[in-house]
């Protein structure tokens, strides 16, 4: 086959894509970046707005953690005007940065514009988790529960940040390993039961009184409960204090 031909043939059969860049590359040709707005700048603005508001967020409110933004893709097509001044960016819900976030690029230029551009926030702290299976009204020990970390924002019932919010409660249902533990979990644990004699300790300054007495009610550590002075047969309100013992003031 002759060698020019088949050049030219080549040539002919990629000279659109040719003349297409070099349009590109003639000074004065406008690209879409030059009229529109697009996608890319609306995701990197809304990145920026999110990165310090979180910043911000864990700053003020004093909290430990790390944060991953993932912004969501846009459509393509979208198209809007180049704006005339710096886009603007506030965060529309919630009122936290936290979670499923909305925040409000606008531009404030010759011919204003809104989008509200969808995100989701993740912020990682260590929480409190249980490390073994723990039956119904089982007071939690140290052994029972360990730290992990997890995305907050899913846990729509609280958490415990620190293992000494848990141990010494007890469960209200039964909990299964890895489980997350919340307050709604969680009930005081009962350091003395209806019924039980225990030591009343009547306190003033440095002076203290012990009587026998008997619980008219169960309580846990520092709860109120009625018992009676089994000396004075007096029912009186006292504070538990540890197992077996409750006080009042004198």
């Amino acid at each position: 086959m002759n060698t020019k031909t088949t050049f030219f043939r080549r040539l002919h059969r990629h000279l659109p894509g040719f003349l297409a860049a070099l349009c590109l590359l003639t000074p004065g040709a406008r690209t879409l970046a030059d009229t529109f707005t697009l996608p890319e700048v609306l995701i990197g603005v809304t990145q920026g707005f999110l990165e310090f508001s979180v910043e911000d967020y864990l700053q003020k409110s004093q909290t430990e953690g790390r944060y991953e933004i993932q912004v969501n893709n846009l459509d393509p097509r979208l198209r809007m005007p180049l704006c005339s001044e710096q886009l603007g960016a506030s965060l529309e819900s919630p009122a936290q940065p936290l979670g499923r976030v909305t925040v409000r690029v606008r531009c404030d230029g010759s011919s204003p514009w809104t989008v509200f551009v969808p995100a989701q926030v993740k912020l990682f702290r260590d929480v409190v988790v249980v490390s073994r299976p723990l039956k119904r009204d089982a007071v939690v020990q140290e052994q029972d529960v360990t730290l992990r970390e997890r995305d907050v924002g899913l846990l729509n019932q609280g958490f415990l940040a620190s293992l000494d919010q848990a141990i010494g409660q007890k469960v209200v249902r039964p909990m299964v390993i890895d489980q997350v533990i919340t307050p709604v979990h969680l009930e005081q644990a009962e350091v003395i039961r209806k019924g039980d004699h225990v030591v009343i300790i009547a306190r003033s300054g440095t002076l203290a009184v012990r009587m026998p007495g008997e619980a008219l009610s169960k309580g846990g550590m520092s709860e109120q409960i009625r018992v009676r002075n089994l000396n004075s047969k007096r029912v009186v309100k006292a504070r538990v204090t540890g197992p077996g013992e409750v006080e009042v003031s004198m």
